[in-house]
């Protein structure tokens, strides 16, 4: 087990230009240990790959449906906040309430939020894109493509 403390305190970070699988996997990490995690600007996470292979996975995913009753489900998020949300879950022991209670602790949002604008909040450059030699594409533009139809908050 974890020797943290645990506080009440919120920890944010803004995930401008953060690598998808790797902040993520930051991200579960931290939940697992305790942490009360708000995510902003979401929107702006990218995703390594070029711009096809990653809409085609995406697409190919929101096509798995039951033959039986393809209305109830799996139903799949396609705003960028609910996209990273199940990234996250996925690196998550959800079945366990451990895992449960963990991803009840993580918040994230499109743009930042009127709560969060003068909190300081913490950029990670070591799962930075800057660091990516090959294309990427963002989640927000990835929602867009899928359906989406929000509006980002400035």
């Amino acid at each position: 087990m974890s020797t943290r403390k645990n506080t009440n305190k919120t920890i944010v970070y803004d995930a401008t230009d953060a690598i998808l699988g790797r902040f993520a996997s930051y991200i579960a990490k931290q939940l697992l240990l305790g942490d009360k995690i708000a995510i902003v600007n979401v929107e702006k996470v990218v995703i390594s790959g070029s711009k096809k292979q990653i809409i085609d996975h995406y697409k190919t995913w929101l096509q798995i449906r039951t033959h039986t009753a393809p209305w109830k489900g799996p139903l799949h998020p396609r705003r960028p906040d609910r996209l990273f949300k199940r990234t996250v879950r996925g690196m998550l022991p959800k079945k366990k309430a451990r895992g449960f209670n963990a991803l009840k602790r993580l918040r994230a949002f499109i743009g930042i939020p009127e709560e969060y604008k003068n909190v300081e909040r913490i950029s990670l450059s070591e799962y930075n894109a800057s660091r990516l030699n090959r294309g990427y594409y963002s989640l927000g533009e990835l929602s867009k493509e899928l359906g989406w139809n929000g509006v980002v908050i400035e």
